[in-house]
């Protein structure tokens, strides 16, 4: 009996659904890059429930015919390419034909579109990849989606989607991206009926403050480079804005969002030397370049890309942003009416081959595949200075393989504590702690010790929902972007139970009334933004796991405000408080927080150093 058949429309749908709809932000997507190839000028966004109950894009574009419409949402059905040579000639943002089909498959869809020369537009009703409707009726030039009940006959895919400020988080991702790409166009977007943006078309510049807030209109250095092979455009920020946590950073080809590893390299090397270590620049930038020298058709996401000569594009790119930051100074403000823009640049002709004077150039950059990060020189020497710990303090990452009344825990606690309460320690740079132990010299990490205490004082906040605050004297405004704003809310009760006091003040603004209480006032608000950021960062469901990941933010975020100097009774204190913890030879993320020197160790150090 044979058992090998043809899977029905219906299913084949799903299944490649599964590549294309991971989330209703692959809607949002899909959806906005469909009005960018219709030409349209203004696009609004409609969402409710985080897009899962619906996903609207309405646009004034082109519009489609009655049997275009209809013949959209069948599989690889494209106007944008008709034989094998056009995929090396794309700029539209679609050309597979898949994206419609795999939506329709997942949801109920509802599509209203007219063109410009016809009386009468035409409605559409699919739902689960069936036409329910088609009628004629009146209706605006242009087309309106609406994508109701996502994964309604999937009930396993819509039982993985995160909560709504995470889906909504990846919405506004989306969104960001396509506003970046065509500042010429006005977009709109909405959330539960209530207004997210309202931007106008604009230059690239006041795109960026539209979009990310005020503060970057100082913080912006424009970066342009054009050669015969490939053209940069945009604005990557001034190295005093670089920041702890990662996002902000926009890469286009061709007006085409994407993601490169590659690239983000070149543009950190640019930075070497100009920001801290662990921080990251802001850039927006857009490289256009032939199709025929790149290729996009490697994922249904279409973010990842291949070029043909990489190493050429590397070297342009970070001579271009190493220029940008080396004269921003001489050009502190951007102009707002004489900008940047990436629609622009996209017609420029480019060569069908690249000069051979790229080749040579290309060749002389680092593979950076082999690429490895220097270690930093404090690092390493302080690595070295604590080589040869006992074996007792050398146990696996506790949080995983210990629990906090282990046997195991306590015998460490025991070889490390010193003597007696009172402990004759020394104070090192405002960083270190050396006392003494039965076995030889302890030397305990400050900042580290502070987040092991702090995180088990937060973590035991958040379980009993009180945490000690002090309430303000002056109250204190924080502006949030959308989507911190919208996680700041859904995570309220914790926040409140870590000490933090704030109501909402306006649109997407918090006033904070109280702060933790070792934080002072002028951080308290500074380290709110941090903990918001951070945990918007880690791009987990706010369910799960919630209170270790906040504690640890803010244990990580206050640590650092109490490197001070100490007298003796304050390092008893933290050292004691220290060894009252669960697991006081290591930070909340396994990193050491103490180490011995032993005195055989000590003695091999003093007669190396004297030659005895």
């Amino acid at each position: 009996m044979d058992i090998i058949h043809l899977l029905s429309d219906t299913i084949a749908n799903q299944i490649a659904a599964g590549e294309v709809v991971q989330r209703p932000a692959s809607v949002v997507k899909e959806l906005m890059e469909n009005a960018m190839d219709a030409e349209a000028s203004t696009v609004k966004l409609i969402i409710k429930d985080s897009g899962k109950a619906l996903v609207q894009v309405v646009d004034n574009g082109k519009g489609m015919s009655v049997t275009d419409s209809r013949m959209s949402f069948e599989r690889h059905a494209t106007s944008k390419i008709s034989k094998s040579e056009d995929l090396f000639a794309i700029r539209t943002m679609g050309f597979r034909g898949e994206a419609l089909a795999s939506i329709a498959a997942v949801a109920q869809v509802e599509v209203k579109t007219k063109r410009e020369e016809d009386e009468l537009g035409t409605l559409l009703t699919i739902e689960g990849s069936e036409v329910k409707n088609q009628e004629p009726i009146s209706t605006a030039k242009g087309t309106s989606i609406m994508v109701k009940n996502l994964f309604f006959n999937v009930p396993a895919r819509r039982k993985f989607l995160k909560s709504n400020p995470v889906e909504m988080k990846h919405i506004l991702d989306e969104f960001q991206r396509i506003c970046l790409a065509n500042p010429e166009v006005t977009f709109e977007l909405y959330h539960n009926d209530i207004e997210i943006y309202k931007l106008p078309g604009a230059k690239l510049s006041k795109r960026i403050v539209d979009l990310f807030g005020k503060s970057y209109r100082e913080q912006l250095a424009g970066c342009e480079e054009d050669t015969p092979y490939v053209s940069i455009s945009g604005y990557v920020g001034k190295p005093e804005s670089a920041k702890k946590t990662r996002g902000d950073q926009y890469f286009f080809i061709n007006n085409r969002y994407i993601k490169s590893p590659y690239l983000h390299h070149a543009v950190t090397m640019a930075f070497e030397g100009t920001i801290p270590e662990k921080h990251y620049p802001f850039y927006v930038l857009n490289i256009s370049i032939s199709p025929a020298h790149v290729d996009i058709n490697i994922h249904p996401q279409k973010t990842e890309i291949k070029f043909e000569d990489e190493k050429a594009v590397y070297s342009i790119l970070r001579s271009a942003v190493r220029q940008a930051i080396g004269v921003y100074n001489l050009t502190p403000t951007i102009d707002f009416e004489s900008d940047i823009n990436f629609g622009n640049l996209t017609n420029r002709p480019m060569p069908e081959k690249a000069p051979s004077a790229f080749d040579k150039m290309g060749s002389s950059v680092s593979n950076f595949e082999n690429y490895t990060k220097p270690k930093s020189p404090e690092n390493q020497d302080w690595r070295k200075l604590y080589e040869g710990i006992e074996s007792a303090a050398n146990f696996q990452r506790p949080e995983e393989t210990l629990s906090m009344g282990s046997k195991v825990n306590e015998g460490i606690k025991n070889t490390l504590k010193p003597e007696s309460e009172e402990v004759d320690a020394v104070q090192i740079h405002l960083r270190y702690i050396a006392l003494q132990v039965k076995s030889g010299m302890l030397l305990i990490d400050q900042k580290a010790a502070w987040e092991r205490i702090l995180f088990e004082k937060y973590e035991k906040n958040l379980a009993n929902k009180s945490g000690a605050s002090q309430q303000l004297l002056f109250q204190k405004t924080l502006n949030l972007r959308p989507e911190e704003f919208e996680l700041a809310i859904a995570l309220k009760s914790e926040i409140h139970a870590l000490g933090f006091g704030f109501e909402v003040f306006g649109k997407n603004s918090l006033i904070i009334s109280g702060i933790p209480m070792e934080t002072t006032d002028e951080e308290g608000s500074h380290v709110l933004e941090d903990l918001i950021k951070e945990s918007l960062e880690h791009d987990t469901d706010v369910k799960l796991d919630k209170t270790k990941s906040l504690a640890k933010t803010l244990a990580k975020r206050t640590a650092s405000k109490n490197l001070k100097k100490m007298d003796k009774k304050e390092i008893n204190v933290l050292v004691n408080r220290l060894f009252e913890t669960s697991m006081p030879s290591y930070t909340p993320d396994g990193a050491k927080v103490m180490n011995v020197i032993t005195l055989e160790k000590l003695g091999e150090l003093i007669s190396s150093s004297t030659g005895f």
